[in-house]
């Protein structure tokens, strides 16, 4: 079982250790790419388009943006921390016993600082345009945009184990950053236009904070949170045992 895995760890290695820090610098800077990209290109969308940034040319350009960037921002961070850049999977990663309390909390702190700093240097950089915090569409209920979060999320959490945490993943390691990236702007092409498709708290996050709007904020928290940790313990409990053989890679 996952939750027989779940540890705190130790202060001095978890929090500490020269190579925790370098693992949370890792997840700081690659959030920031992420972020800088993502909210960038709306923003930047936009402004060229006089603020008819809700439209299907709209949300093409941020799916396939969201997708670009976080393959870097994965790729870039995945041999020192992992490259989870997202809370969510950090939390899946935890209840799923791969990664402790600690480490996890570390991963966080780096993640949201890294999304402030993205949208403040977006707001500097573009001459003071807002970054926009992620809102409901019209007529889109509060508990409809948690659903959709907890499932978007669950997706995207579910695909990076397989790619990216299963040991037996073989080859399918090497496509993981792809496969991240291809799943979040799949799903931004699908909730984008209701709920604006985080699947990521740090992505909410940093615009919240430097526009300061608040509006069902808890949306992208708790959607993803959930989401995020369903998929961790299904795919650890139903489809990761550490007791039987792996099976060569040309079985999956």
């Amino acid at each position: 079982m996952p939750i027989n895995r779940i540890t705190i760890g130790r202060y001095e290695e978890e929090v500490t250790h020269p190579g925790a820090l370098k693992a949370a610098l890792a997840e700081f800077i690659a959030t920031l790419i992420f972020v800088f990209a993502g909210e960038g290109s709306g923003m930047a969308f936009s402004k060229l388009t006089a603020g008819a940034a809700n439209t299907p040319a709209g949300l093409i350009s941020a799916a396939i943006a969201h997708a670009f960037a976080l393959f870097v921002a994965v790729s870039v961070a995945a041999n020192i921390s992992g490259g989870h850049v997202n809370p969510a999977v950090t939390f899946g990663a935890f209840v799923g016993g791969n990664i402790s309390l600690l480490r996890g909390i570390l991963y966080w702190i780096a993640q949201l600082l890294g999304s402030i700093v993205a949208c403040l240097l977006l707001r500097f950089s573009t001459g003071g345009l807002t970054t926009s915090a992620f809102a409901l569409s019209a007529g889109e209920g509060v508990w409809n945009a948690f659903v959709f979060e907890i499932v978007m999320t669950f997706g995207l959490v579910y695909t990076v184990y397989a790619t990216a945490i299963d040991p037996k993943r073989g080859n399918l390691g090497t496509i993981a950053p792809i496969a991240i990236g291809f799943i979040v702007g799949a799903n931004i092409l699908a909730g984008g236009a209701f709920d604006g498709a985080s699947m990521n708290p740090a992505v909410s996050f940093g615009p919240a904070v430097v526009s300061w709007t608040w509006t069902h904020h808890w949306v992208y928290w708790a959607g993803p949170l959930i989401g995020g940790g369903l998929a961790g313990v299904v795919y650890e409990l139903f489809f990761i045992s550490h007791t039987h053989e792996a099976l060569p890679v040309a079985d999956y």
